[in-house]
């Protein structure tokens, strides 16, 4: 090229890449310019939790009863509770309301504020409620969605969810859920430039949806403030474009108790989650003073995030960092590697797993299905322990977990499902609707979905949310409704007795259509697709000296409805020494196999 045309070019193109600060200031100064009472505040993308938002906002509006609406994917003990307690918040729209992490329960100040009325919980499933989030950032009224439909979220949110017949003929009704347009997106990235263009960490779970679909500020927090060429050698994590974004405000691990991986970015130190600090928070949450005392010690004891961190300490720090590497589950399960062989006989629930485990493997070599999603707990341990199987002999089954794994190889010691330390066994990293909306229930799916469950009926309907209209409240549906409405098939497994085995259930969480199995830890039950009955067709021998005639009788005594029983029923085989070494491996504190060593 010309010299004087390069350079005439060059100048022509020159521009700088900052003004002053740009969009950045301290995460205080955000919440007192953009945070506003009475405002929807949306837990804004990826899995990260944009915890350090959360605290600055309670300490500046504690005792103000602001009158906050949350929304957000999943909420538990560290945030949605502290929000209910405080009384910053009326109501709540969410997926999951409870404690997920490391294994789920229902959190009792929220189980509580929902018996007395005092917060509106408004329930959706994973995929309805991101689909509203991109109905919203999309600028159109609504989007069709194959959940929900004969469940009881459709009558509870009738003023959001519609069907319609399809204009273009096909017989079929058309579902849509409405747009939803929260006031504030609350976001913590791994880094942002000074103009809020936003690296946001895998996988993405609810993605930027939440951000793109806001009326008003984005508060974005991050662990660096990084140039523009950084953010360009990056492209392809950027997720928050700075159009939208208000400010960004430098938080390091604004995370936790959530963790970021660092996907092999040099520049960038990872965090796993802080499973102390959770565990400790939903102890506090069973009794009003000692959350308030955890309030004190961890929110309103600190005047900043840096006051935070000093608490949380430097070791502790450290230990989460080097939690997050790849081979760091060999050393956690080192310690526990005596109890891998204890008890020598199988529990009540290593039978669910393993029985479990070995129908979902003949389910899917006999139906060539090529993908499994599973809920949190025996359902994935059953799931994994199929993969592994299924692998070794050659079957390409790939698992999925719906906030945006595929193809992952679940690595030992730590049974979260959703576990940081599988992301680099990933073939794909995607989010939400990618995971529930396309893999699971797109046109090409072939897909089965291993679910767990609070309670089951005859049909196969699945409660997870509520035991009554006025409760006890559980946890809501997850991606389970997701799932259940969209795979091609389903199993369910769950301890067996009258409170959990109903004749109907008073809250259908996910319909019972497509469920195919159900797996106890007395015997196996099965039935054809659709509105049919359950029936039974395999047990596990109750004691040597029982014979088939008192199994059955100790199955129904634990059943509420009159059980049909298939003429042949299969005996269920007890899994070997080596199969409960290798569960076990995944499991080491019995968070989720329970028995006496266990940790939970």
């Amino acid at each position: 090229m010309d010299s004087d045309l390069r350079q005439f070019l060059n100048d022509k193109m020159a521009y700088s890449e900052t003004i002053g600060t740009g969009k950045v200031m301290e995460l205080s100064e955000a919440v007192r310019q953009f945070v506003k009472p009475g405002m929807s505040l949306q837990n804004g993308a990826g899995m990260a939790s944009p915890t350090a938002a959360y605290y600055e906002i309670a300490r500046q509006f504690w005792g103000k009863d602001p009158g906050f609406t949350l929304i957000a994917v999943v909420g538990g003990a560290y945030n949605f509770a502290l929000y209910v307690y405080g009384n910053l918040c009326r109501k709540i729209i969410s997926g999951f309301n409870g404690d997920g992490y490391p294994f789920p329960s229902p959190n009792p100040i929220l189980t509580r504020a929902m018996q007395e009325g005092t917060v509106d919980f408004e329930n959706w499933s994973y995929l309805t409620l991101t689909l509203r989030l991109m109905a919203g950032a999309m600028g159109v009224p609504a989007f069709p969605t194959k959940s929900l439909c004969g469940s009881s979220m459709e009558t509870d949110n009738k003023d959001s969810f519609f069907r319609m017949p399809d204009p273009f003929g096909s017989g079929e009704s058309l579902n849509f859920v409405k747009a939803l347009h929260p006031d504030i997106s609350l976001v913590h990235g791994w880094a942002s430039d000074t103009e809020g263009n936003t690296l946001i960490a895998a996988p993405y779970s609810g993605n930027h949806y939440g951000p793109l679909a806001a009326k008003g500020a984005v508060i974005v927090t991050v662990d660096k403030i990084v140039d523009a060429d950084f953010i360009r050698r990056h492209a392809y994590m950027t997720r928050i474009p700075s159009y939208v974004v208000k400010a960004v405000c430098p938080v390091p691990m604004g995370a936790h108790p959530t963790g970021l991986h660092a996907l092999g970015i040099p520049e960038f130190e990872g965090y796993g989650e802080d499973e102390a600090f959770i565990m400790e928070a939903r102890q506090a949450s069973r009794n009003p003073e000692q959350y308030q005392a955890w309030v004190d010690k961890w929110v309103l004891g600190c005047r900043n995030h840096d006051e935070f961190l000093n608490r949380l300490g430097q070791q502790r720090i450290w230990f989460l960092k080097g939690r997050i590497q790849d081979d760091s589950w060999t050393s956690e399960l080192s310690e526990r590697s005596t109890r891998l062989t204890l008890p020598e006989e199988a529990t009540p629930v290593e039978k669910i797993v393993f029985a479990s485990s070995n129908k979902i493997q003949d389910i899917v070599k006999t139906k060539k299905y090529q993908l499994a999603l599973c809920g949190i707990g025996v359902s994935n341990l059953a799931a994994w322990l199929a993969y592994y199987d299924l692998r070794r002999t050659g079957y390409p089954l790939e698992l999925i977990a719906e906030i945006g794994y595929y193809g992952y190889s679940p690595q030992p010691a730590d049974p979260f499902v959703f576990s940081l330390r599988n992301i680099p066994s990933c073939r794909m990293i995607s989010d939400i609707f990618t995971s529930l909306g396309i893999f699971m229930s797109g046109s090409q799916t072939s897909s089965i979905g291993i679910l767990g469950a609070g309670q089951i009926d005859r049909f196969g309907n699945i409660n997870t949310t509520k035991l009554s209209p006025k409760g006890p409240y559980l946890v809501g549906s997850g991606g389970a409704n997701d799932v259940a409405s969209g795979a091609n098939e389903c199993i369910v497994t769950l301890e067996q007795n009258k409170s959990r085995f109903v004749a109907k259930v008073p809250y259908i969480t996910s319909p019972g259509m497509k469920v195919t199995t159900v797996v106890s830890q007395l015997g196996m039950f099965e039935k054809d697709f659709g509105n049919h009955e359950l029936t039974l067709t395999g047990y596990f021998p109750i004691g040597p000296a029982r014979s088939e005639e008192e199994s059955i009788r100790a199955i129904k005594d634990a059943c509420g409805w009159d059980l049909k029983v298939r003429d042949t029923l299969d005996v269920l085989p007890l899994p070997s020494g080596e199969d409960l070494k290798f569960l076990r491996s995944f499991d080491p504190k019995r968070l989720f196999l329970k028995g006496d060593e266990s940790e939970r």
